[in-house]
């Protein structure tokens, strides 16, 4: 009688999960991913896709269509609400209902979502960039706005239409920022009779002193030069304290208060942790961060649980920095190490995150990156960014496509994707207002 075959499974189809399934691919094991989407997400380009750039099918493959040669991967929908330690079960919903998956190993990628310090309330007014669903909500928000914009009569209404809030300096801020003030001032113009998009008003605002915290001075200069070129307000050392359908209220460092108004706004502040990551840790006993991610092991299993792997977004260890190439590496290091067990060999060397840089771009032709010692701004950065972009992207349809469309939008002028809808704002609201989020997994991070 033959030995039953490794059981592993898979939370989330983001870096982590993905990466860890493809290290599989001749393991002698049978892998199960559950995810609450049926697609692998490109998370770093979600600003394109809710700026007109791409379309969503360019940076998220269905995961089937990914793994569909691996024949020892089976790919199910589910939205994992616990994970049982003792019985070794994982605890999935679906429109059809509960499910119960059992496992010998478990490799825990969830990933990431927004997070409103405590704020949620904020979430209707200024969605996050964290899903699709977020991206193709921003986009119709932001559409919406110079399409209401030409409808109206009077200069307060017009202005705060014309006015877009950026609430975040990182790079997720900063790419944004950037792209809504390039379609103002290149794509739009031209297209609308009473109003002239141009005299857009882009607003960044953050309590950090400069933008891109994180990257040096230099870098983050460059990126604060060539936002300020393009008209984009920074309002650096300010925090966000309120947020409603009209604007924000915003307190700077000696406490006084100032009202913004602006009809969209889009929030790129604040990274948490899944929800597991809380379960698990209280379950195991286990150590967490501030930002909720557990203390792994030195081998990323979950303390006293050597079976259950946490990696990515979810766990923290020796201060590696919260970024997805950290979810492909320990991804594919857990599985290794899996599969290293199942076949009797020593285990390997404790888990070490290989740094390869930081990279965001700001504009057309324009970007920031650091490899190494090596820092550069402008268009080489920008080069640099294509390049290890498209390298990432999953499938080569995609990278053709991709490549495509932003050859129209950088090199022209146009975007390929300007079409909204007004249900993908008021759906998602009333999503938010009945407490029933949509079936979905937890992203992941930026990959650089």
């Amino acid at each position: 009688m033959d030995t039953p075959l490794h059981h592993v499974v898979i939370v989330g189809s983001g870096f982590g999960g993905l990466f860890a399934a493809q290290a599989f691919a001749h393991a002698p094991v049978r892998v199960t991913v559950l995810s609450g989407t049926n697609h692998h997400l490109f998370q770093p380009l979600l600003y394109q896709v809710a700026t007109g750039v791409l379309s969503s099918g360019e940076i998220a493959p269905p995961t089937r269509e990914v793994l569909k040669r691996q024949r020892n991967v089976r790919v199910l929908l589910g939205l994992v609400t616990h994970i049982d330690l003792d019985a070794r079960e994982v605890v999935s919903t679906s429109p059809l209902g509960e499910r119960r998956t059992s496992y010998d190993s478990i490799i825990v990628a969830a990933g990431a979502g927004q997070s409103y310090f405590g704020n949620d309330r904020f979430a209707q007014f200024a969605p996050g960039l964290k899903s699709l669903d977020d991206a193709l909500e921003v986009r119709g928000r932001i559409l919406g706005a110079f399409e209401l914009a030409e409808l109206s009569t009077d200069d307060e209404t017009l202005d705060r239409l014309l006015t877009f809030v950026v609430v975040g300096a990182g790079a997720t801020g900063v790419e944004m920022a950037g792209q809504i003030a390039e379609l103002s001032r290149r794509t739009l113009p031209g297209t609308f009779r009473h109003i002239d998009p141009s005299r857009t008003r882009v607003v960044v605002i953050d309590p950090v002193p400069q933008v891109l915290p994180g990257y040096s001075d230099k870098l983050s200069r460059a990126a604060a030069d060539r936002l300020e070129s393009l008209g984009v307000e920074l309002w650096m050392g300010r925090k966000v304290v309120d947020v409603d359908e009209d604007g924000v209220v915003v307190v700077d460092g000696e406490g006084h208060r100032t009202r913004l108004e602006a009809a969209c706004k889009v929030w790129a502040a604040g990274v948490g942790a899944s929800p597991l990551a809380a379960q698990l840790a209280e379950d195991a006993g286990a150590p967490t961060d501030r930002a909720g991610r557990i203390e792994v092991e030195e081998d990323c299993t979950l303390p006293g649980h050597p079976e259950v792997f946490v990696v990515g977004d979810l766990m923290t260890i020796n201060g590696y920095p919260w970024v997805a190439q950290l979810a492909m590496q320990s991804g594919t290091y857990a599985a290794k190490a899996i599969t290293r067990r199942v076949r009797g060999e020593e285990p390997g060397p404790p888990f070490r995150y290989r740094d390869k840089g930081m990279m965001a771009t700001v504009a057309r032709f324009h970007a920031v990156a650091r490899i190494g010692r090596f820092e550069t701004a402008g268009l080489l950065a920008w080069l640099l960014w294509l390049g290890v972009h498209l390298l990432y992207l999953i499938g080569f349809k995609n990278r053709v496509s991709t490549l495509m469309h932003w050859v129209v939008s950088f090199v022209g002028r146009s975007r390929s994707e300007q079409v909204a809808t007004w249900q993908q704002v008021v759906g998602r609201n009333a999503l938010r207002r009945e407490g029933s989020p949509p079936l979905q997994a937890q992203p992941g991070t930026d990959p650089t």
